[in-house]
């Protein structure tokens, strides 16, 4: 366990706004969680975010704010958190970085024994972080605390994608080929810790491009001797689409299929694809369905190569026996298997339409 080491002055809490007490001395320890935060702050809501995070009940924290020299990151208001609290530090990288570089300059800076990726726009409540620590003694330090998050959106929390999966698992850790399930969840990075061990040993990092997380996660589940779930909605995320809204400067939305391939061949890798293969397939093909419907997403030009590509990774990475959800959702499944672009947009049609004047898919999660 992390624990404060030496330190000849007090950090100072903050509430609200920055604290205006300055610490005497900055105090030197080595964290039990580590926060890596994206400092890309499009809608203005860094502070806020920092805020939840240096208000937690639990102190053994530090926070690595992540700066590059786009005009979205607000260098000052960082550098007065890190004057103020001496578990806040920041690394500045040169140039426009893409949130992949981002993060791993993050991860590469930590001192903690379990990695958390936020963004800007994501929160946490005032006990998160004790109950993350209380559930990792519970299970002997897992490789891996997989937790619930909400979407606010037009006033209204959303539960995250994963709800139902999590509610069903135990509090007892268990290795993450018993509960293959957990795979056909959304991909993120900011609803587990990691142990930064494990991020070490298995020398992980994000990919530069979009959809970074998708490959680190999955390589990270599949490494863990030991998966521990804690039944909390311990991060709010408040802005519509999951995409990362500082995205990569060369990035495209046809890097999603990179990714699936990267994480399929690590599956046939650890002899994981009979177990594993229908869950995360299944998960796949909702990923290029949610990108398919999303609104601005894809340009009319880049519909039709896209949903190819789709097709041709469904009829590539197809179970043996594998059965396509039922309903609304398995008639998708079914159009993507045929390559029958037309009649999907024709079907897609009415749940665009009143995805522009209601909650939207995108706040369901991917």
């Amino acid at each position: 366990m992390g624990g404060i080491k030496t330190g000849a002055g007090t950090s100072t809490p903050v509430a609200g706004p920055p604290p205006v007490h300055l610490a005497a001395f900055r105090v030197e320890f080595t964290p039990m969680i580590s926060v890596i935060v994206a400092a890309y702050d499009l809608q203005g809501q860094l502070g806020v975010c920092l805020n939840s995070i240096l208000n937690q009940s639990f102190r053994d924290v530090e926070v690595v704010a992540v700066l590059d020299q786009s005009a979205e990151c607000p260098a000052g208001l960082v550098d007065d958190y890190a004057r103020r609290d001496g578990r806040v530090s920041v690394v500045r990288l040169t140039g426009v970085a893409g949130i992949g570089r981002i993060r791993n300059a993050g991860a590469e800076r930590a001192a903690g024994d379990y990695l958390l990726f936020l963004d800007s726009d994501h929160i946490i409540g005032g006990e998160t972080l004790q109950a993350m620590v209380d559930q990792l003694q519970s299970a002997d330090e897992p490789d891996v605390l997989l937790f619930g998050h909400t979407r606010l959106h037009r006033g209204r929390s959303w539960p995250g994608a994963a709800a139902d999966l999590l509610a069903r698992q135990g509090r007892e850790p268990f290795a993450s080929m018993d509960q293959p399930e957990l795979f056909g969840a959304p991909a993120y990075s900011w609803d587990r810790l990691i142990r930064r061990d494990l991020w070490i040993r298995q020398e992980l990092a994000f990919p530069d491009g979009l959809h970074e997380e998708v490959t680190v996660v999955h390589r990270a589940m599949l490494a863990a001797d030991r998966v521990a779930v804690l039944k909390w909605n311990c991060v709010q995320i408040r802005r519509r689409h999951t995409q990362h809204p500082a995205g990569s400067p060369d990035g495209t939305h046809f890097d999603v299929f990179d990714r699936y391939e990267e994480s399929f061949d690590l599956l046939e890798a650890r002899d994981a694809l009979d177990v594993v293969a229908p869950f995360l397939f299944t998960r796949m093909i909702r990923h290029y369905l949610f990108l398919l419907n999303l609104e601005g997403c894809l340009s009319r030009s880049e519909r039709p190569q896209f949903f190819q590509r789709a097709s041709e990774h469904y009829r590539r990475f197809l179970p043996d026996g594998y059965e396509h959800p039922e309903g609304r959702e398995g008639v998708k499944f079914q159009l993507v298997a045929s390559g029958r672009y037309t009649a999907l947009e024709a079907a897609s049609l009415p749940q665009r339409a009143r995805s522009f004047v209601s909650q939207g898919a995108a706040v369901r999660g991917r």
